[in-house]
């Protein structure tokens, strides 16, 4: 059964005339909750839990009996910790929504959250990561944009499936040498950051699609750039690049180059042969 109330202008939730345990979805999109209602942790069969856009500024350890949620979404809210207690939360499969809130640190004990295939965490606070997010290996796709993140932690090495991470608007100079073993990373966007440097393991990644780097200080690339084969688009804009590899050649597939607003970068006359292969190439 699912309890439908976004855009209600609710504070408290109205008297439900069912059994609290046959509710398995309830969506309180847009309300003015400052917290989750008691009575929420009363369902004891919740798949779905959708309180984003509302005003909640903590999650209460009560949260543990939610056990059966298999979606969270708590986007949009004020909430400052997330309590170590998320750890009984071990079927939550689909998704994990945390964007757009006040975190600073995620506890260790996320680790549990095996199942989970999409987490966002964007928009908060996060200086730094635990390494046990490397630990959610069925992770499928990653959001960490619009935080302060100086370093990420070598463990991302270890999401073997996931497919975009998304690092857009941090604070990152360097990235650990952990691209190994993500072999069906589609989508990678580092924009917005300070990176010196992109790491050599990316080669790695023959799956790769999109690589955004734009907005960075990279100066150069290195050759092994040009085993990502299967890359479609390519974005160095804004950066400091002075020159190119000549393995870029070799991605026969590449559909679009994006190189502009890099001042000092002296354009290769092999540059044309991408385009004569239907890539477009902004100078």
């Amino acid at each position: 059964m699912k309890i439908n109330l976004p855009h209600a202008e609710l504070n408290a939730l109205p008297n439900i005339e069912l059994p609290l345990q046959e509710i398995t979805d309830i969506n309180l999109f847009d309300n003015s909750f400052s917290e989750i209602p008691e009575g929420i942790y009363n369902m004891n069969n919740l798949k779905v839990l959708n309180i984003s856009a509302n005003k909640l500024k903590e999650i209460s350890p009560n949260i543990k009996k939610l056990n059966e949620l298999t979606m969270m979404d708590l986007g949009h809210n004020q909430i400052e910790k997330i309590p170590s207690e998320i750890e009984y939360l071990t079927n939550l499969e689909d998704y994990l929504y945390l964007h757009n809130n006040k975190f600073e640190t995620i506890p260790p004990e996320i680790k549990h959250l095996k199942k989970l295939k999409y987490l966002n965490l964007s928009d908060n606070h996060f200086t730094e990561l635990p390494s046990e997010i490397g630990e959610l290996t069925n992770l499928v796709e990653l959001r960490i944009m619009n935080n302060k993140l100086q370093n990420i932690p070598e463990s991302f090495g270890m999401l073997t499936n996931i497919r975009e991470l998304h690092l857009r608007n941090n604070l990152l100079s360097t990235l650990p040498e952990l691209f190994e073993g993500l072999k069906i990373l589609r989508v990678l966007d580092m924009e917005e950051n300070q990176l010196k440097q992109v790491p050599k393991s990316l080669k790695y990644c023959k799956m790769l699609r999109r690589l955004n780097l734009r907005h960075n200080q990279l100066t150069a690339l290195p050759d092994e750039i040009g085993n990502l084969e299967n890359l479609l688009e390519l974005d160095l804009r804004s950066n400091h690049l002075t020159e190119l590899p000549e393995s870029l050649m070799d991605m026969k597939g590449l559909d679009r180059l994006d190189l502009r607003w890099n001042h000092d970068l002296e354009i290769p006359k092999w540059l044309e042969k991408i385009e004569k292969n239907g890539c477009i190439v902004y100078l």
